[in-house]
């Protein structure tokens, strides 16, 4: 599944976003449900920086890092969710069911993943086959076989 058909089936099943941005650990831009590309590279930059900015300010060690995040306003709010390879951004408006929205950001970025993970297998698969040669048939040496004995003309000529 591409960037962007994530994205477009996020806002579909999802009606409290009303905008969302996919994009890289570093801030670039995979795909948007925004025409404007401005709008579009701001929001991805902010979830890039907020979720750095949440990873830093955390105690309990460093080898956990931040996973999603909420910003609320009373005009709306600001859901990131991310994984080692994408953050995803929307906005949504006020009140919406926080539990809700996270979950269709993480189903998006799983969604990615398991795309990804099918692009790499079935990568392998192809790779396998061009270097492999044909299995070549395998003589069945010491196998055992059941034949059936055709009789001869002679025999068929007495049985009629």
């Amino acid at each position: 599944m591409e960037a962007a058909q994530a994205l477009a089936d996020l806002t579909e099943i999802s009606a409290q976003i009303e905008a969302a941005v996919l994009a890289k650990a570093d801030g670039s831009i995979v795909a948007s449900t925004t025409k404007d590309e401005g709008r579009a590279k701001q929001l991805a930059e902010a979830a890039v920086e907020l979720v750095a900015a949440g990873s830093e300010s955390r105690s309990e060690g460093p080898n956990l890092e931040l996973v999603q995040l909420q910003a609320a306003t009373p005009r709306g709010s600001l859901f990131v969710a991310r994984d080692a390879r994408h953050v995803v951004a929307a906005i949504t408006g006020s009140r919406p069911t926080v539990g809700l929205v996270f979950y269709d950001l993480k189903t998006c970025l799983r969604m990615l993943e398991d795309e990804a993970k099918a692009d790499k297998a079935a990568q392998a698969e192809k790779t396998d086959k061009t270097e492999k040669p044909a299995p070549q048939e395998q003589a069945n040496v010491g196998k055992a076989t059941t034949r059936r004995r055709t009789p001869s003309k002679k025999e068929a000529d007495e049985g009629s």
